[in-house]
């Protein structure tokens, strides 16, 4: 079963930087597509950052220029760094990845447990 572990969410001031990251577990054959979801109290869910196949980036145009989404496929870990925090950046962060499961090839889709990031002097 694929699971994901997110980490690297805290309090911070704005103008400050901070580094998400989302492990990645279990057996896979090929992963598709990897994102980085925020959802803020009373908004909807919405994609921050993500990478498709082949490697191409995508970004909600309020993060461009300050967040940079990765993967490191030796850790295979997604992270999200986040500088020049703005007070609008405060949500809960959650990462999705999708791709075939190791065993059966079954397509999946599984979400982090959601890491908040909140941005205050």
């Amino acid at each position: 079963q694929v699971q994901l572990v997110e980490s690297g969410g805290g309090l911070v001031q704005p103008g400050g930087s901070l580094r998400l990251s989302c492990e990645v577990s279990g057996s896979i054959v090929s992963i598709s597509g990897m994102g980085w979801y925020r959802q803020a109290p009373g908004k909807q869910r919405e994609l921050v950052a993500g990478i498709v196949n082949g490697g191409s980036t995508v970004y909600v145009e309020t993060v461009k220029g300050r967040f940079t989404v990765s993967f490191d496929n030796r850790q295979n870990t997604v992270y999200l760094q986040m500088n020049s925090l703005k007070p609008d950046d405060t949500a809960l962060y959650y990462c999705k990845v999708d791709g075939l499961e190791g065993g059966t090839n079954r397509h999946f889709e599984v979400w982090g447990q959601g890491t908040l990031v909140t941005v205050s002097s």
